[in-house]
């Protein structure tokens, strides 16, 4: 028995509900900064790095950030996003390097992170394809991209040349929006839609039912040349990393494209690729 119980002394009610709740809001704080164990995602959350992907988040959707850190040199930019969060009653906190590290699970926070809701990624129905087709909207498709950090970059190079959509395939093997390919992308995902499609092959088929010249790209076997029919949308196709489009998504292709090279290696970053054959299609305003 304690000291304080022997001698009779029994603390006030309020006394032990200010104590409850301390001890929740120190139990909230410690999950908050507590790192993830190694190769976990949490599913439910994710953290954008980088005042770039930050802001514009902010400016795109303020309410939906959930909790905001920040390193000191940081803090005198991010003053308007602090007085919405208080308003809202939301966490936000000057941290130490270290403990900003931990929360963003990366050396690569670029001084400030934002715990968000990650956006559902939703499927396109016929409807959608042909009321992009006839806004004659581009589409990026990628076909199994594997690497965070490709996709990332991508999306940062769609958002630049203003392409208002990526569809993704909902394969194992085909990276997704998470917090590394939002920290590559640096605010690209804020301007870019990002859909999902169940198979690949049959969806690539409904784009061309749908108006769309379908253009995939190939390491080898395409025409060196981009531009197509004006007439109509281009939807531009990426292929794997490693092994390329799958052939029956090259099969449902209107037609290939190879870029031209020297030959002193064998093909481009998919991420490089990407940005040019955009650069190629936008420059004639196929895209």
């Amino acid at each position: 028995m304690g000291h304080n119980a022997r001698l009779g002394f029994r603390p006030s009610r309020a006394a032990q509900a200010a104590a409850r709740a301390a001890a929740r809001e120190a139990a909230r704080a410690a999950a908050t900064l507590a790192p993830k164990a190694a190769g976990r995602e949490d599913a439910k959350e994710l953290k954008l790095c980088g005042l770039a992907a930050v802001q514009a988040r902010f400016a795109r959707d303020p309410a939906s950030i959930q909790r905001l850190f920040f390193d000191r040199p940081t803090g005198p930019k991010v003053g308007l996003m602090c007085q919405t969060l208080a308003a809202a009653r939301k966490v936000y906190r000057q941290v130490e390097p270290a403990e900003l590290e931990r929360i963003s699970g990366s050396l690569h926070h670029g001084g400030i992170v934002a715990v968000v809701a990650p956006a559902a990624l939703r499927q396109p129905t016929s409807r959608d394809l042909g009321e992009w087709a006839a806004r004659k909207e581009p589409v990026l498709v990628l076909d199994r991209i594997g690497n965070a950090h490709n996709l990332g970059a991508i999306v940062r190079t769609a958002a630049f040349f203003g392409l208002p959509r990526i569809v993704i395939p909902d394969h194992a093997g085909a990276a997704k929006p998470t917090d590394a390919a939002h920290r590559v992308a640096e605010g690209g995902f804020e301007h870019v839609e990002v859909w999902q499609t169940n198979s690949l092959a049959p969806f690539v088929r409904e784009l061309a039912t749908a108006g769309y010249e379908v253009v995939g790209a190939a390491a080898r076997g395409g025409r060196p040349e981009a531009r197509g029919n004006k007439e109509k949308p281009v939807a531009l196709l990426m292929g794997n990393e490693e092994h390329g489009l799958d052939p029956a998504v090259a099969a449902a292709c209107s037609r290939l494209v190879t870029i031209p090279g020297s030959g002193g290696v064998e093909s481009l970053n998919v991420s490089v690729a990407a940005a040019v054959l955009m650069w190629e299609l936008s420059a004639r305003r196929a895209l």
